[in-house]
This record gives structure tokens, sequence and C-alpha cells, in this order.
């Protein structure tokens, strides 16, 4: 009888154990979840695009570079776009050339741009704003720290249409486009040629001949003068002395009555 019971236990604790569920780790409770099949999903369908990709580089390779070359490009002035710390940083160095220039031969049309761009900052009416590609500078009418009603109401602030009157600066791949273009010449008055005809008012690049007759000059210029060629010079000179008070005499000669 009690080895009955024994063996009843056994069979009933094997049972038991064939019925229990295998516990399962939380790495696959997590790969099973909603969170997890997505997550799959997912990535497979980046692999099977990545794989079409390269294939479709493979077989159209022209098609490809072009896309890479505008990819890289829009890239490139994603990253150079200039902000407005680098445009102050350019307009001060623009006043400070400026500066160490006498007025009398600063430009007018540089001078009068930075000195309004330096105006409108120091009134903290300059604005930036980036485009994605490029920047752009523009003026507005009030400080942004002015509490006046004017300058705080949205109503009355201005429109986008009226932008592009107030573009100032165009920022891009890292550089100034209309700060550099009126910096141009910038230490050349124009206003002191004025009085000069008008073909001397303007100057063109000598030509290729022109530069070539200049360096051979300037080169012949450093030669030293030899001693022989002073001697034939002077021997010629006399040469055609002599000849002409040669001739000189033959004439007197034929002129006088025998």
């Amino acid at each position: 009888m009690a080895s009955f019971r024994v063996l009843r236990r056994m069979f009933c604790v094997a049972a038991e154990t064939a019925a229990a569920p295998t516990p399962v780790g939380r790495w696959e409770r997590l790969k099973n979840s909603k969170a997890g099949v997505f997550c799959r999903s997912l990535a497979s369908d980046y692999k099977e695009a990545c794989r079409e990709m390269v294939v479709g580089a493979w077989e159209r390779p022209f098609k490809a570079s072009v896309y890479g070359v505008l990819l890289g490009g829009a890239l490139t002035c994603f990253y150079t776009k200039p902000d407005q710390s680098s445009f102050e940083t350019a307009l001060l160095d623009r006043s400070n050339q400026l500066g160490l220039l006498s007025p009398w031969i600063r430009n007018a049309t540089s001078d009068g741009h930075v000195q309004s761009l330096v105006k409108l900052r120091n009134e903290g009416r300059l604005r930036h704003i980036g485009l994605g590609l490029l920047s752009l500078v523009y003026r507005a009418d009030y400080d942004q720290d002015n509490s006046l009603y004017e300058a705080q109401c949205s109503n009355l602030s201005v429109p986008w249409r009226e932008l592009p009157q107030r573009i100032l600066d165009v920022g891009f791949v890292s550089f100034w486009w209309v700060l550099d273009s009126k910096m141009k010449n910038y230490d050349v008055n124009d206003d002191e040629f004025k009085h000069l005809p008008e073909h001397m008012q303007l100057t063109s690049p000598p030509s290729v001949q022109d530069v070539e007759k200049s360096e051979r000059l300037h080169k012949e210029s450093w030669l030293a003068l030899t001693v022989e060629e002073e001697e034939e010079t002077k021997t010629k000179v006399v040469d055609r002395r002599e000849e002409s008070v040669g001739v000189e005499s033959q004439t007197e000669e034929e002129q006088t009555p025998v």
C-alpha cells in the first residue's frame, strides 16, 4: 500500500512538471511584444530599401552619381551656412578696414553700405533667419527689447510679403555675398576721377603684348652698359659728323667761282 502511494506521488509530480510551462526570458518577451514586432518589421523594411538602393546604384551609376553629388552639395551648404555672429564679425572687419583709410580715398558705395549696417546693428534692428541651405539678414522697425505697443503687437508686425524689400544680405557657403560685393574696390574713390576726361576715367587691363613689352624693358633696364657699345656709339657719331662736314665743304667748293 505504501509503495502504491509512492508510485502515485511520483507520477503526479512528473505530470505536473510536464504540464508546467517553460519559463520565458525577458529578451524573448520583449521580442514577442508589439514594440518588438514593430521594430523587427521596420528593420526588415529598411534592410530591403538599402538593398534596393545598392542594386539600383549598381544598375544606373550615372543617376546614382548625380543624386550623390546633389545630396553631398546640400549637406555641405547646410553645414557651411553662416549664422548671425559670423555676419556681425564680417561687418566689424569691413568697418575696421574702412576705418584704416582716409575719408578722401574711401569708396562711397562701400562706406555708405557699411555705415548703414553698423547703424542698424547699434539700434538692434538687424534680424537673422535660416532657410536650410542659406541665411538671410533683414532689417526690422524696432529693437527686440523695445516695449512699445507697436513693437510688441503681432497684428502690427511686418508681413512676410515685405521681406524681399527688407533683405540686406544673403549668406551662402560661409560667405555674405552682398557685403563682399559692396566691398569691391573699397579703397578707390571714384569721385576723384570725375574731373578727368571720359577716356581717362575708365581703365582696362593691359594686353598680352603690352605685358611682354613691359617685362622686356624692365629686364633690359637692369642690364649693365658695356664699354664696347659705348665706343661703337661714339665712333658712329664721329663718322656721321665727318661725313656731314665733308659734304658741306664739297658744296662750298662747287659754289665758289673759278
